[in-house]
């Protein structure tokens, strides 16, 4: 079921709230022009207090030029709220020392599943992709023969080298002295630091890469070296690795309120929302995936 957000009435039960109110104050000589006046002074909605990256395009920058800086400004309006952000790099660490710290209060793009966070409803799903030069050969599964000969640039998650789903669906098939490895976190002082996995393959350092569809249908939109993506297949490889999330908003796992309220503006504002997905590039599985640039 779906909730209004807290402290936002339905329309119609605010229009029968006002007219109460009107009623009431009038048999006491109030005017309308009174209860107006005493309406327009009511504080303002606190803000919404957004958690993220100030690095880390497509999804979010401190010049607030993300889909998910976007997707915050849709749902703060809907809410009557202005948007106020807590920065800090997406490295471990940043849930508890954001959201759990209380310096903020919604993360607006999380894995469904992330069971230390309560989230809405997945408001879209996307796929690692394949990313080569096009005309170079193309690439669709992880069982591709090819990929025992090529250069596979992948992504490695943290100062330590842990391995991403890609890799390990790569090191399962003994495909591992091939592979080019880029942190995920990069080097910060440079922009948008993953990106370097997909510009990897314009270059022709690498001759494909294996990344997370958002960040690789960017980079491909903007990429003067044209690039295909495919979607890799199998979907989930055995015994149990998703290669497919679902994202969603997370917020402490108290906040239900509030993710009630979030669920209610992603139902309403949903048309708006898949537009700034599509203008950003972002392949979404179940409503066609572009697998190609610009």
């Amino acid at each position: 079921m779906i909730r209004l957000p807290v402290g936002t009435p339905p329309r119609p039960a605010m229009a029968l709230a006002i007219g109460v109110l009107v009623l009431t104050v009038a048999g006491a000589g109030m005017t309308v022009r009174h209860v107006a006046n005493a309406t327009s002074a009511m504080p303002p909605l606190p803000a919404l207090r957004v958690c993220s990256d100030p690095n880390n395009l497509p999804f979010s920058n401190a010049d607030e030029e993300g889909f998910e800086n976007r997707i915050a400004e849709i749902v703060a309006a809907e809410l009557g709220r202005r948007v106020e952000y807590t920065w800090m790099a997406q490295r471990r660490g940043f849930i508890r020392n954001t959201l759990n710290a209380r310096r903020c209060d919604v993360i607006i793009g999380i894995p469904a599943s992330m069971d230390m966070l309560l989230t809405t409803r997945p408001y879209y799903r996307s796929t690692y992709v394949f990313v080569t030069r096009r005309g170079a050969p193309r690439v669709a599964s992880f069982d591709d023969p090819q990929l025992r000969t090529m250069r596979i640039g992948v992504h490695l998650v943290g100062d330590d080298g842990t391995n991403s789903p890609p890799v390990h669906a790569l090191t399962q098939r003994g495909i591992v002295g091939n592979l080019v490895g880029y942190t995920v976190y990069g080097d910060y002082a440079q922009p948008n630091p993953p990106a370097r996995l997909v510009e990897a393959v314009a270059r022709g350092d690498v001759d494909v890469a294996i990344a997370w569809g958002p960040l690789a249908g960017w980079v491909a939109q903007r990429s003067r070296v044209p690039l295909d993506l495919v979607p890799v297949t199998p979907q989930i490889d055995l015994p149990f690795l998703p290669h497919v999330y679902d994202i969603a908003m997370g917020v402490r796992r108290t906040d239900v309120a509030l993710r009630d309220s979030l669920e209610a503006v992603i139902a309403r504002r949903r048309a708006d929302i898949d537009a700034v997905l599509v203008e950003y590039g972002v392949p979404m599985v179940g409503r066609g995936i572009r697998t190609a640039s610009n």
